[in-house]
């Protein structure tokens, strides 16, 4: 078995597209993801939104059993870091490392466009998705 392909969902607290979410990281793992490989989605656990739909699409690709995938949500610590949390969060998903960034963002979401930008600088593949 190959290593996990590991996909990185970041997006706006606010994204509504279900869809589009589902549809890009179904795309993702589909053009580039080895066939014996598992998938790992992680994204910041936010219970709506982009975070949520990735989770949620997770949860049914693991359920539907064509290959092995797992959800890893990271919540920010928004009690020890206050407002800086979701950039630190973002941050720290980020440097784990990702075959791929998903980033879904809406309204010039400042989370999500620094998540992709830190993606960027990190060499990681991003696909900016905005409405």
């Amino acid at each position: 078995m190959s290593q996990p392909y590991r996909v990185l969902v970041t997006g706006s607290r606010d994204w509504d597209n279900d869809q589009a979410v589902r549809h890009a990281i179904a795309a993702a793992v589909l053009e580039n993801a080895p066939q014996d490989a598992p998938v790992v989605l992680v994204h910041g656990a936010c219970p709506r939104g982009a975070d949520a739909h990735a989770a949620t699409w997770a949860a049914f690709a693991a359920a539907d059993g064509r290959r092995p995938v797992t959800g890893e949500a990271h919540p920010a610590d928004w009690e020890q870091h206050g407002k800086a949390a979701g950039f630190r969060r973002n941050a720290h998903m980020v440097q784990l490392g990702a075959d791929i960034c998903l980033a879904f963002i809406r309204n010039g979401s400042r989370g999500a466009s620094h998540t992709a930008a830190l993606a960027e600088k990190a060499g990681i593949p991003t696909r900016r998705y905005t409405a």
